[in-house]
């Protein structure tokens, strides 16, 4: 998080969970970033809807 905005995830973490998940590390690998990616987008969206 960066001056109230989210800027992304620890992305080291989440293939982490993943793992003890028992994902696929290619899936996770595949997957991660594009869910981040639109997870950044709509936190950082609702909480601009919530400061304006």
């Amino acid at each position: 998080m960066l001056s109230g905005a989210v800027i992304g995830w620890d992305l080291a973490a989440a293939l982490a969970l993943a793992d003890a998940l028992r994902v696929p590390p290619v899936a996770a690998a595949e997957l991660l970033p594009v869910i981040e990616a639109v997870m950044v987008q709509k936190l950082n969206e609702q909480m601009e809807r919530h400061d304006g």
